[in-house]
């Protein structure tokens, strides 16, 4: 009974590989006939169960079939490849290839990028800290009132409560409570980087210099010139000596740099809870330079950021002695600092998703 299926299993076998017009068939072949789940791999695990004579004679009938279609299998795979390797000769390779797309960076990251180098190259540490952030990290610990207009929902995304969600049905069982935690503290979407600045400062001593580059958000509508969702970048450099000059100095480098050509820095008196001197800082105009130009409505100067010296009171509330230590602290938009490189004219373009846009960087 085994012999005449084995027997037949063969003429399907050379029947089968007779009729096959391809390496792929070849390959379907081989698994119908000689795999792990085939009916001939099926009959000689049935051998177990016939007598020594029959084993012995079945088995050499099947070892001989065996060979003989893995025989047949691998003469026409060769006669189908040589087949198809005299056809590849008639190919005529001068025909132009079809043009292969590429991915390629967006825009923001390549302007990060392009920032982290520069001041890698001058000695800076690149910092991270969370997006979700809690009230005392973002505002409390950066000197900022109560009362603060920034903590108002016009500019903040609040999210729910610790507390609010333990109590939700889909969380109560797996949540494992923190007793060195405070459930209850307000939590928001960061709407800065100067968060990383805190928590960095809280687990580090000076001297260091840090840049902070990522993405914030604020409570706001949207026009061609403002996101709810955009990247901020912030330096922070705190030691023993840091002065106004230092940061003057180390901004004039850093523009210059990244527009490859020589830029001026000047500086106007602000207010910032977080820095006592502030001051906003301008750049002299990349269009003109300095001449007077629409792009600087004549004025040959870019509003670019905030900066300032870091008030004592963060000092304080990242641990450190108040009047020990001096630095500064400065940031601005990539966004901005993109547009003005290349020329964009809508902010919301960079978030839209439109491949039109994208595909130009």
């Amino acid at each position: 009974m085994l012999k005449e299926k084995i027997v037949k299993i063969k003429q399907e076998a050379l029947g089968a590989v007779e009729k096959a017009k391809n390496v792929e068939e070849i390959l379907q072949l081989e698994i119908q006939f000689l795999g792990r789940k085939s009916d001939f791999v099926g009959i000689l695990r049935q051998l177990k169960d016939v007598s020594a004579e029959e084993k012995r004679e079945v088995g050499q009938l099947a070892n001989s079939v065996k060979v003989e279609i893995q025989t047949l299998l691998e003469e026409k795979k060769k006669s189908l490849t040589s087949t198809f390797d005299a056809q590849a000769e008639k190919i005529d390779v001068t025909i132009p290839a079809l043009k292969m797309r590429q991915g390629h960076l967006h825009p923001l990251t390549k302007i990060q990028n392009e920032i982290e180098d520069i001041f890698t190259s001058m000695g800076f540490e690149i910092a991270d800290g969370p997006e979700v952030e809690d009230e005392f990290h973002n505002f409390d610990a950066l000197n900022m009132p109560k009362d603060h207009p920034a903590r108002d929902m016009q500019d903040t995304f609040w999210l729910k409560p610790q507390s609010d969600i333990a109590k939700t049905p889909t969380n109560a069982a797996n949540k494992q409570h923190d007793t060195n935690k405070n459930t209850d503290a307000r939590i928001l979407l960061r709407t800065h980087t100067s968060n990383v600045q805190i928590r960095y400062m809280e687990k580090h001593q000076p001297p260091f210099r840090i840049i902070a580059p990522g993405r914030i958000y604020r409570n706001e509508a949207g026009d061609s010139t403002h996101e709810h969702t955009f990247h901020q970048f912030e330096a922070l450099v705190v030691g023993d000596e840091i002065n106004v000059g230092n940061f003057k100095f180390i901004a004039q480098e850093f523009f210059s740099k990244f527009f490859k050509k020589e830029i001026q820095i000047r500086i106007r008196p602000s207010f910032f809870p977080f820095t006592e001197p502030s001051f906003e800082f301008d750049i002299s105009c990349t269009v003109c330079d300095g001449k007077g130009c629409s792009a600087c409505k004549q004025a040959g100067w870019l509003e670019i950021g905030g900066a300032g010296m870091v008030n004592q009171n963060v000092f304080v509330a990242a641990g450190y002695p108040s009047g020990k230590y001096q630095g500064f602290a400065w940031g601005f938009g990539m966004e901005r600092l993109a547009m003005m490189k290349y020329k964009i004219d809508d902010i919301r373009h960079f978030h839209s998703g439109d491949l039109r846009f994208i595909k130009q960087f």
